[in-house]
């Protein structure tokens, strides 16, 4: 009786056994293959969402690839000065390159800092005027459209200076009608959703989600008395203050950066009090170009992004030798963090991105020092204070 007891045990464990064995079975059959988490630096090139030129150039950028930040809130992409030579209607390489890759960063919005044209030259014929736009509707802008990336632009020098003789007496009249022509044209619609196009593309705002653009005609450097009325008054309405962030574009900057460009004219007058009217507004960054050299900045409170060029004409840094690469950003912004902005920038030609170590801990222009954007004032040494001061001022030392 004990050993039939046994085996009756020893059958209905088996039986366990077994039926826990199928189950395991079934399980690993149905269960999916686990999936590499991707890196931010995977980079999609087999994806039939993105166009071939743009697969091209990802792979051929090698076995490292290119780099490709964590997203934020809203993620926009900044290029700038894109001429070449007086009247041309062709472009450097670096820019169809820097076109065909922006679909591999998915953008929400593209942020042009000027110099879409080769302009600014008194001989220059209506029709060759027109021929640079249409040349440049093909290649930057007419591949925005079909991707349906909005294109926020302020206007540069190159494209429809706003230097005059007298007051309203512009110099440049006829670039600055056909730049306005081209792009009041509904074919050529920049996809923004504007707040007020005032004076469109010369004074204007619009938005994305909560961020509130500001553009100014920085093609000169004077901003007119009338328009700093409208300008005040924009940045002190409920749709600029309600908005989490503000950012204000224009093609000057406000403090130098750049060797040849290191003077008065190249800049904004009154840069100290520019910066401060719109701190008082909590104006978040300035982007501008014009300089043809990259530098994440700040001066007060004020983030200074001077994008970097993609046409002809790099330029150093000041003090600087070597000249600064080309370049486009990457803007990441998180309404969750206190700096709110992350840049990414890429050499175009290597699609290496730059750190901010490789670049000067300040730059000291004629008109006052810019901080790098990750160095405080306070962290700036002794000596590099006197080396400032002997050289400027204390006032103009005082980031």
């Amino acid at each position: 009786m004990r050993w039939r007891f046994i085996s009756r045990q020893i059958s209905i464990i088996g039986c366990i056994l077994g039926l826990c064995l199928v189950l395991i079975l079934h399980a690993c059959q149905a269960a999916p293959t686990p999936q590499p988490t991707p890196s931010p630096q995977t980079q999609q090139t087999s994806s039939p969402s993105l166009p071939a030129e743009t697969v091209a150039i990802l792979k051929s950028a090698g076995s490292g690839g290119v780099f490709n930040p964590k997203r934020g809130n809203v993620r926009f992409v900044v290029i700038s000065d894109l001429n070449s030579a007086y009247g041309s209607t062709d472009y450097d390489p670096e820019v169809d390159k820097g076109v065909a890759l922006i679909p591999f960063w998915q953008p929400d919005l593209v942020i042009c800092a000027g110099d879409m044209v080769a302009g600014q030259k008194l001989s220059l014929t209506p029709a060759q005027i027109q021929a640079m736009w249409s040349a440049f509707d093909q290649r930057v802008a007419a591949p925005l459209r079909r991707l349906r990336i909005p294109l926020g632009l302020t206007i540069g020098n190159h494209d429809a200076s706003g230097a005059f003789k007298t007051e309203g007496n512009f110099i440049f009249q006829t670039e600055r009608d056909l730049a306005s022509a081209y792009w009041n044209d509904p074919k050529h619609n920049p996809g923004v959703e504007f707040v007020d196009k005032f004076e469109f593309p010369f004074y204007y705002t619009f938005k994305y989600q909560d961020i509130f653009f500001l553009v100014w005609d920085g093609s000169s450097s004077r901003i007119p008395n009338d328009k700093w009325k409208w300008v005040e008054k924009t940045l002190a309405s409920p749709a600029a203050q309600s908005a989490k962030m503000r950012i204000l574009l224009g093609h000057l900057p406000l403090y130098a950066v750049a060797v040849g460009r290191n003077k008065p004219g190249d800049v904004m007058e009154n840069a100290d009090k520019i910066r401060e009217m719109l701190e008082k507004y909590h104006v978040h960054t300035y982007i501008s170009g014009h300089h043809h050299a990259y530098y994440p900045g700040h001066r007060g409170k004020l983030q200074l992004l001077h994008s970097g060029l993609l046409g002809s004409g790099p330029r150093p840094l000041v003090d600087q030798e070597n000249r600064s690469p080309k370049t486009l950003t990457v803007v990441d912004i998180d309404f969750q963090k206190p700096q709110l902005t992350n840049y990414t920038t890429y050499d175009i030609r290597t699609l290496k991105v730059i750190k901010n170590q490789e670049l000067p801990r300040f730059l000291m222009g004629h008109n006052g020092i810019v901080l790098r954007q990750d160095v405080k004032e306070q962290e700036l040494t002794s000596q590099e204070k006197s080396l400032c001061t002997q050289r400027l001022n204390r006032q103009l030392c005082a980031a």
